[in-house]
């Protein structure tokens, strides 16, 4: 899985170095290192009154707040996770 936090001025003043810290955090809290690539991205077009925009692999979320991380994890990058381990599984198991 790639994750790319935009660090484009907007969202610079936003945020995103918070949250790049809080993935690096919750990426190493959960042993992700091996899953999950973290990179920045300059502009994704994608500004937005509040938040950050983060990429993950080919879908786009914008609003993405310190306050809103926590959630945005376990919604958007742990269930695509277990998706990609089931995907991976079954093809193993084939």
């Amino acid at each position: 899985m790639i994750v790319q936090i935009c660090v484009g001025s907007s969202c610079y003043l936003k945020g995103s170095e918070k949250l790049v810290e809080l993935f690096q955090k919750t990426i190493q809290e959960n042993k992700l290192d091996n899953e999950i690539i973290l990179t920045g991205r300059f502009c994704s077009n994608k500004c937005n009154r509040l938040g950050v925009t983060i990429t993950i692999d080919d879908d786009i979320f914008t609003g993405i707040t310190p306050e809103t991380f926590d959630a945005f994890f376990k919604e958007k990058v742990m269930v695509a996770l277990e998706k990609e381990r089931a995907i991976y599984n079954g093809m193993s198991n084939s």
